[in-house]
């Protein structure tokens, strides 16, 4: 309701009654926001069509009417808000419209408002919205002042039909012109001094929005949207309150005041406000114009000719992707079977499947798995914290993926310690983004490095958590390091791992300050240092991450200089960490079961095999320190000595699709009361399906034996399948990396292999390996997260280590073969 001063002082068709009127309610502090612009609009309004109407009769007109347009149009007249006036007019006496719009536009002037003013009849405004893109948008909100109604409905119904009929042709221009004004003006969401209009997420992508909606081809996420674009409009409010200008660039010397206008507590929590806004904007952006874009080529191409297109067959509708997710036309949903109520895993399966395919997380997967989440136990089953590896590995795509489960309020649920950093800002021109936006882009930094380090689950984890102290008082490294402890062992990390997560934490700015600050020819500086990382391990994740942080912070955090430092300090403390390497450990006894599988192996002459589930973690996994027990199952073959065994067997596994978590190859010497005694190659996997059911051992043992007759073409087989059902790879994954351990073992030569996980990889270097003529002794296989991180023990024929040209020529082979 207005208030009855100031509807008597609005009254006064003159400049001065409505000037006045104007400047009591901008001052009323009882009222702001929503009520404020309401009413600001309505007492214009009353004074527009009060000049309207005395002009109209002095000059003698009919058919004409004043529409508001754009901003005005909605009804939000901030402080400072120009208005958007068009004289729409079917009149012949063109002096008379002219003299009217002099007697609208001068008043306006006279007080010094801005004004957007054009002068049309209804013909002339279509033709102009069909030329003008932004003169279209504008009249898709006009609203009726004062005048003819009947001139102002039919030009309303004549644009809004023009819309709907353009809109194949529009909506893309229209999209063109946001991605064009955001990478002028920038991110919303990041940017310390931003523009509450231009910017994206943004006031103008808000309406955007409005346009597709009218367009009734698509329509936004509406959940949040609403309050996203209010608060935007309180802080332009309150902006041009403290200004009295007309900017929309929440410049730093004004947060402050702004923040203390809107009752916050400071200009932070003013920015985080901001922030959040923006980001319901930019996702609801996102997730519309891929909407979009899916009705247009559905409406461009039937899907019958898109399938002749694309080959002559048909396009498969629902590809797997993973258990319980599939993608759809572009876009990674929940398979029909899946029951996210039954499966919390499913949430970050689905975000890993998404990410590694390089496709969204729809909007409807990611809301039903958010209202039937079921917690995940504590310590996290080993799937779920293998599927958070996989999704921080996933290089770029896991940006998009990420903002779809922050969107829906999932990041928090799972890792709690995340709210205290998200959309926080950072008061430092370095960085280019807010605390949570760096942690998932210093993963993405680090998932390019995850050929460098040993562990590289641990390295992606590190990245995600290293700056986690920022939503803490105090020094956010020493706070970080308590969080990051307290994460890893939550979501299923053994002691030690968690240790060496907080150190990374602790540790994450000690070689970059330590190289630009210290004498690094100081020996007290190299074993500061050294004394601080404690092992060669720890020291190869931290320099990666210090890596990975400086590029995520921004192009003035690293630079050769500062790489040419670090990588001296970095071997100057390997160094002093040398003599602290362990020696080589003592192979493992084999078990009862496996002795026993061996011996029937050797009797038979081929191939024997056991699948046994593994067990579920125990409920004090987490307070005991130990590491939970993975998921899967474990297999067993035993198979006598001979040529071909691994990649037979990797094949096989590849065949039935069987993704391999960890693996081991040994031998086993049967004693001479024995049948005489003799070799047997015993292998230990871990394997998991990776969709659908396990096979059944008879059927796997039955494809090995052929395997090993050679009666089964794996690498034909393998090429056939990737041919008919093409894997979508949406990340360019670093290429994969051969080396070879000098000094690892005194008994064979260690290969060690860093690559991304993909099927059929064990495969490729089984039977690289094989034509390269070495026999493996042993080997250690593991996937952490996306990541292979193998060695195998290989020897000559006479079962002695390669000579060192021998070894890098295999090295550099196996590398060749896995990049071709």
């Amino acid at each position: 309701m207005r208030g009855m001063d100031v509807h008597t002082e609005a009254e006064d068709p003159g400049p001065g009654g409505y000037a006045a009127a104007r400047l009591r309610l901008l001052q009323e502090e009882a009222r702001s926001g929503p009520p404020r612009r309401a009413a600001l609009a309505e007492l214009t309004d009353d004074w527009l069509a009060g000049l309207f109407t005395s002009g109209a009769e002095a000059e003698g007109l009919r058919g004409v009417s004043l529409i508001a347009v754009g901003g005005y149009g909605r009804g939000e007249l901030s402080p400072r808000s120009d208005l958007d006036l068009l004289l729409l007019h079917d009149a012949e006496d063109g002096k008379a419209v002219a003299a009217l719009a002099d007697r609208l536009w001068y008043p306006v002037w006279d007080l010094g408002l801005d004004l957007d003013h054009s002068v049309r009849t209804p013909a002339e405004a279509r033709r102009t919205a069909t030329e003008d893109l932004k003169a279209q948008l504008g009249l898709l909100d006009a609203r009726h002042l004062a005048g003819d109604r009947g001139l102002t409905a039919g030009l309303r119904t004549a644009v809004l039909a023009d819309w709907r009929n353009q809109a194949p042709k529009r909506l893309p221009e229209l999209r063109e012109l946001c991605a064009e004004r955001a990478e002028r003006q920038g991110e919303l969401q990041y940017l310390l001094e931003p523009d509450l209009k231009e910017a994206r997420g943004g006031l103008r992508d808000a309406t955007a929005l409005r346009a597709v909606a009218a367009s009734w081809l698509a329509d936004a996420p509406r959940e949040g949207l609403a309050d996203a674009r209010r608060r935007l409009l309180d802080v332009r409010d309150a902006l041009h309150l403290a200004t009295g200008r007309a900017t929309d660039r929440l410049a730093l010397q004004e947060q402050d005041q702004v923040a203390g206008a809107l009752g916050l507590l400071d200009a932070d929590t003013l920015l985080r406000q901001v922030y959040e806004a923006a980001r319901v904007i930019s996702y609801a952006s996102d997730v519309t114009w891929r909407e979009v874009g899916r009705v247009l080529r559905s409406r461009a191409v039937r899907p019958r000719l898109r399938a002749m297109l694309s080959g002559g067959k048909p396009t498969a509708e629902r590809t797997p992707l993973a258990e319980g997710v599939v993608e759809h036309d572009g876009e990674a949903v929940l398979a029909r079977t899946a029951r996210p109520e039954r499966d919390p895993v499913l949430p970050l399966r689905a975000a890993a499947a998404a990410a590694q395919a390089g496709i969204p997380l729809s909007l409807h997967a990611v809301r039903r798995m958010a209202t039937a989440l079921r917690p995940l136990p504590t310590p996290w089953p080993a799937e779920a914290r293998e599927q958070l590896v996989t999704l921080l590995g996933s290089g770029r795509p896991t940006v998009d993926v990420w903002e779809a489960l922050e969107a829906e309020g999932l990041v928090t649920r799972l890792l709690p310690d995340w709210e205290r950093v998200r959309c926080r800002p950072q008061r430092n021109a370095v960085h280019l983004w807010t605390v949570d936006r760096h942690l998932i882009e210093t993963a993405v930094r680090a998932s390019e490095m995850t050929r460098r380090v040993g562990r590289p689950d641990l390295l992606l984890v590190a990245a995600l958590l290293h700056d986690i102290g920022k939503g803490w008082p105090g020094d956010h490294s020493a706070a970080g390091e308590t969080i990051a402890r307290d994460v890893a062992a939550r979501i299923g990390f053994d002691h030690d791992d968690a240790a060496v997560l907080a150190a990374l934490v602790r540790h994450h700015l000690l070689l970059v300050e330590t190289a630009t600050r210290r004498d690094l020819d100081d020996p007290a500086t190299v074993r500061s240092v050294a004394d601080a990382v404690g092992s060669q391990s720890t020291l190869e994740l931290l320099h990666a991450l210090t890596e990975a942080d400086a590029l995520a912070t921004g192009p003035a955090a690293w630079s050769t200089w500062r790489a040419g430092l670090v990588n001296e300090l970095v071997t100057r403390v390997a160094a002093a960490l040398a003599g602290q390497t362990p020696g080589e450990a003592e192979p493992a006894a084999p078990s009862a079961e496996q002795e026993r599988l061996a011996v029937e192996a050797f009797r038979t002459g081929g191939p024997v095999l056991t699948l046994r589930a593994q067990s579920e973690p125990p409920a004090d996994a987490g307070e005991t320190g130990g590491q939970p027990e993975p998921l899967g199952v474990q297999l067993v073959i035993a198979v006598p000595d001979q040529p071909g065994v691994l990649p037979a067997v990797s094949g096989v596994l590849a065949l039935h699709r069987l993704t391999v978590g960890t693996a081991e190859l040994g031998s086993l010497t049967l004693p001479s009361d024995v049948d005489d005694g003799g070799s047997v190659l015993l292998l230990n996997w871990r394997v998991a399906a990776e969709y659908g059911s396990l096979p059944q051992a008879a059927r796997l043992r039955a494809d090995l034996v052929r395997a090993l007759e050679g009666t089964l073409d794996i690498a034909a087989r393998l090429a056939e399948r990737d041919a008919a059902y093409p894997r979508r790879r949406g990340l360019l994954a670093p290429p994969p990396r051969v080396t070879v351990a000098s000094a690892a073992s005194r008994h064979a030569t260690v290969i060690e292999v860093r690559a991304q996980d993909a099927p059929g990889l064990l495969f490729r270097i089984g039977a690289a390996l094989e034509k390269s003529g070495v026999r493996v002794r042993s080997m250690h296989v593991s996937t952490l997260g996306a990541n292979a991180v193998d060695a195998f023990y290989v020897t000559d024929d006479a079962g002695e280590p390669l000579p060192e040209q021998e070894a890098a020529s295999v090295a550099k082979t196996l590398e060749d073969a896995l990049r071709a």
